[in-house]
């Protein structure tokens, strides 16, 4: 870090956090660097004292994804390696399902979220109680459930999905029960675009995410006109004319590897606003390109609020444990079975032809 760019900075602040300046200098300014530095140390050092890890998701702000977030990624995979972390305390830079989810896979942990009020539009678009009136409705059914869902809805669903494996999870279910109709909640895009990828009837819950459910088409034919070159992905989560006009879409994780890999000179992210510049910050010469939605419950998580989850201990997330068990077989389902044999993505030619057999409830 050329301290000359912070006169006022300390210097050891300075320079543990050089590192983490770097990859985000592209998108934060040096005045609110200045800011964020001190408490980036602080928590850093908090860490080590409460024997804690951070699990950042793909849509925190940079400066707490390559600030302070020991393990970045998507809500399943952040879980996952909360469970293989020997570290004593979770601390989750995300909403409250994901909080649950961690406590599920680490029940013997203490799982902390910053601010317990980080909710979820999809996640709270259902309950358990839902769950069970459809499955009175379907009797024999499997219910595949999204992993961006509460533990007490996962404690009533068969088998969860991510944007990632849901053609894969929803088909397995369908071999494994023996029908030709699968539930698929809460999300009711996801389920209609992994219907235009699957000869199984989906029946869908009209679920959405706010963030997601606000691109159109009209968003992608902007982009063309204005960036003709640019390559355009999209998330699962969105409207399928979204998906359909894109030329990728997969999960967050997936996106990311898309542009590591391919480094695409000018690309276009259709989530959340911060995932761009996330990914920015490992990647070099590519462009990162507007339109994209900010997450109102994702921001609620702050480097303060952070800082004074770990200096308090405070906002415990837990799980009934009976509630937790039936949750964390449903999660284990579907970790138990293997990988993709294709990198996770929409497959647009087919869905582009292919029949989408949906009900929705």
């Amino acid at each position: 870090m050329a301290y000359g760019e912070f006169p006022d900075l300390d210097d050891a602040i300075a320079r543990s956090t050089a590192d983490a300046w770097e990859k985000v200098k592209g998108r934060v300014t040096p005045l609110e660097w200045a800011l964020h530095a001190p408490l980036i140390a602080e928590i850093n050092a908090l860490k080590k004292q409460r024997d804690a890890v951070i699990l950042a998701h793909n849509y925190m702000t940079p400066d707490i994804f390559h600030g302070v977030g020991d393990f970045v990624g998507d809500s399943l995979a952040l879980a996952k390696e909360a469970a293989r972390s020997e570290a004593r305390v979770i601390v989750q830079a995300g909403v409250h399902f994901m909080a649950e989810t961690s406590k599920i896979l680490s029940p013997d942990k203490t799982v902390l979220i910053p601010d317990p009020l980080a909710g979820c539009s999809l996640a709270a678009s259902i309950t358990g109680a839902d769950v069970r009136l459809i499955k009175q409705r379907y009797p024999g059914l499997p219910v595949v459930t999204y992993v961006n869902t509460t533990a007490d809805v996962k404690a009533e669903t068969d088998i969860c999905c991510t944007s990632a494996n849901a053609v894969q999870v929803v088909e397995w279910a369908a071999r494994e029960w023996g029908v030709d109709r699968v539930i698929l909640i809460p999300d009711e895009y996801l389920a209609r675009n992994v219907a235009a990828q699957t000869d199984v009837k989906i029946i869908a819950w009209q679920g959405r995410c706010e963030v997601h459910e606000r691109f159109d088409a009209a968003d992608i034919a902007e982009m063309r006109q204005a960036y003709p070159g640019a390559e355009i992905l999209a998330h699962p989560e969105c409207p399928e004319e979204v998906l359909n006009a894109a030329d990728f879409a997969g999960s967050t994780a997936a996106m990311a590897d898309y542009v590591e890999t391919r480094r695409p000179q000018q690309v276009v992210l259709i989530t959340e606003c911060s995932m761009a510049a996330n990914v920015a910050g490992d990647v070099e010469g590519v462009e990162f390109i507007g339109p994209c939605n900010l997450c109102p419950h994702m921001k609620r998580i702050t480097l303060t609020n952070i800082r004074d989850c770990l200096l308090n201990m405070q906002f415990e997330v837990t799980v009934p444990e009976d509630m937790a068990e039936r949750a964390r077989q449903a999660v284990q389902r579907m970790v138990d079975l293997p990988p993709p044999p294709v990198p996770a993505r929409y497959d647009l030619v087919r869905a582009r032809g292919h029949s989408v057999q949906v009900e929705l409830i």
